[in-house]
């Protein structure tokens, strides 16, 4: 009986993740579906996409069902200004980041004579037009590179097309901390634009980030979608890589998980000592931080075991009482 090799099912191209950029579509959002009020930094709504910023207006940040026709795209990311900051102080900044594990791009051969140039792929709509920054850092090295891109027209989806060089210098540490980050910079006061645009890797310079970019800032009229994030190996943009929602939704739980209720048993462990365990959905990228965490009343949860159980696959819940407790709460491993 003759064999025949199946072809893989759901992926374009038979090439198996070559996206570098997680969640690059906007389907998850584990945190919330839309975040107010925003003038901090951090993770507020959609997964893997970390807001920087300092001191650069208010924002809503969300998930849209606003999308580029005939895409394949169902959702993105929108930043809405609520208060604006039309003067920006030398040292305000803002822009969408995207954190990359070092382990996950040691094929890129940074840092040798191989490297290879990266192709940044995306769809953008704004109201505000005009000259809008991408930049590349690498976290091992202090180093980075820069280039632009233009919104042409006003509350029309465009797609851009961006590559980077390879960078011959600094090798990328093979460990699951951050070793590249994307930045997608919405707004910089002069600390940020008073130099020449990086337009090849060098040294960190905070005068070279983001020289000519915009202030999206600058009016509570002023909104910023994106979809279709893809940084791949190469020179050129392939089609976006779209993933089935299961597989898209458990990368992004590596690194944070929500817990909606889920049932713990306790059961004695030592003396009056009670215990139960909680598996996480998906192994975590490190031992992460508990919070928002809810039980019975007088219960404590702990992380502090060692190994993976009570580590990365895991955590302990302890009480002084048997029975079974819901728990909820956010299980955070976020670079």
């Amino acid at each position: 009986m003759a064999l025949s090799k199946i072809p893989s099912a759901g992926f374009q191209d038979n090439v198996k993740f070559r996206n570098i950029i997680i969640n690059g579509d906007m389907s998850i959002a584990q945190r919330s579906t839309s975040a107010s009020s925003i003038t901090s930094s951090g993770y507020h709504a959609l997964d893997r996409h970390r807001l920087a910023i300092s001191s650069l207006g208010t924002w809503t940040i969300s998930q849209s069902t606003d999308v580029p026709s005939a895409q394949g795209f169902a959702k993105s990311m929108k930043f809405d200004c609520t208060t604006a900051d039309a003067s920006p102080s030398a040292s305000d900044v803002m822009w969408v980041q995207h954190r990359i594990e070092g382990q996950n791009l040691q094929y890129l051969k940074k840092g040798t004579s191989s490297a290879e140039s990266l192709t940044l792929s995306f769809w953008v709509k704004s109201n505000k037009t005009g000259t809008y920054i991408a930049e590349l850092e690498d976290t091992d090295n202090s180093r980075h590179i820069a280039k632009s891109y233009t919104i042409s027209s006003a509350d029309t989806w465009e797609k851009k097309t961006i590559t980077f060089d390879g960078d011959t210098t600094g090798t990328l540490t093979n460990d699951n901390n951050t070793s590249l980050e994307l930045h997608l910079y919405l707004g910089a006061g002069t600390n940020y634009t008073s130099g020449t645009l990086a337009t090849s890797w060098s040294s960190n310079t905070d005068a070279n980030r983001a020289v000519g970019q915009v202030n999206l800032a600058d009016s509570t009229s002023n909104e910023w979608y994106i979809t279709g994030v893809q940084l791949e190996a190469g020179t050129t943009a392939s089609d976006f890589e779209f993933l089935p929602f299961d597989v898209n939704e458990q990368r992004c739980m590596r690194y944070f998980e929500y817990s909606t209720g889920a049932n713990v048993h306790v059961g004695l462990y030592s003396g009056s000592t009670y215990i139960g365990e909680h598996h996480y959905k998906v192994r975590k990228r490190t031992r992460p931080t508990l919070s928002d965490w809810t039980g019975a009343s007088g219960s404590t949860l702990n992380n502090s075991s060692g190994g993976d159980r009570g580590g990365t696959d895991s955590m302990y819940f302890v009480n002084g009482n048997a029975g079974t407790y819901l728990i909820v709460g956010k299980i955070d491993a976020e670079l």
